[in-house]
């Protein structure tokens, strides 16, 4: 898909991903509150497709299932619009909204009423191919770079002594004085 039929196809698509290949799939209206959903949703961001549903599927939450279904539905997105292969899919952007609460009533003692907030969730996954990053290279010329500051500094070290100031002496000389007066 080019990119300027992608840009055709919708804002939320280019909010989401920009020109970057990927996919993305929404669950709304889910009965879980958000703060149960985004335990769950983090524990799978920034892994292999494969991994995080592998980490869903034993996951003791209950939001664990429907992030499941999302989770695969944003690698099948991927598989049939962007042709990408699913072994090199990643979740790389995944949060949870917050959606409509639903507010209810209980009775309790002597007439009165309390409100039961059961709250609902928007879960969204992006998906995308994983970035092959030069980082082991920059590591390295960093760790040299650091090696070579360490020996520069060893080496001025041992050329200026370092000077030891008599610290005892000027305060046995205050306390004459003190003394003195």
């Amino acid at each position: 898909m080019s990119v300027q039929e992608r840009r055709a196809v919708s804002a939320r698509r280019e909010s989401l991903l920009g020109d970057e290949p990927g996919a993305f799939a929404v669950a709304r209206f889910v009965r879980v509150t958000p703060m149960k959903a985004r335990r769950v949703v983090d524990l799978v961001r920034g892994m292999g497709i494969d991994d995080a549903l592998a980490t869903l599927k034993f996951a003791p939450q209950a939001a664990a299932a429907t992030v499941y279904k999302v989770v695969d539905s944003a690698a099948a997105n991927a598989e049939g619009t962007e042709h990408l292969t699913r072994t090199d899919l990643v979740v790389v952007k995944a949060f949870v909204d917050e959606g409509p609460t639903l507010k209810r009533h209980r009775p309790r003692a002597q007439g009165r009423a309390t409100r039961i907030d059961k709250r609902t969730s928007h879960i969204t996954i992006v998906v995308g191919p994983k970035v092959e990053a030069e980082k082991p290279a920059k590591k390295a010329d960093a760790k040299q770079a650091e090696a070579k500051q360490d020996d520069v500094k060893k080496a001025a070290a041992k050329k200026a002594p370092a000077k030891k100031a008599p610290a005892k002496k000027a305060t046995a000389k205050k306390a004459e004085k003190k003394e003195t007066r």
